[in-house]
């Protein structure tokens, strides 16, 4: 009975140390930091994004070119 008496009081101890007592207040300073950073998180990904499309972009227009010039080789 003390082992799972003890173990209970273990598992509700490290239930509410895991739980803050109060939520945590962001400073002002701590807030534009975050917003700076997310927003500079969110330019790298829209440059990555773009760049994988004009990646894209330019591949399907060079198999245009190839496949507009096989077909004028096999007209003349």
């Amino acid at each position: 009975m003390r082992r799972i008496a003890t173990f209970m009081l273990l598992a509700a101890l490290s239930i509410a140390a895991a739980i803050p007592a109060q939520a945590q207040r962001i400073s002002p300073q701590e807030n534009a930091r975050q917003s700076r950073k997310q927003i500079k998180h969110q330019q790298k990904m829209l440059n990555k994004a773009n760049k994988k499309q004009n990646k894209a972009m330019k591949k399907a227009a060079k198999s245009q070119r190839k496949a507009t010039k096989k077909a004028n080789r096999r007209r003349g």
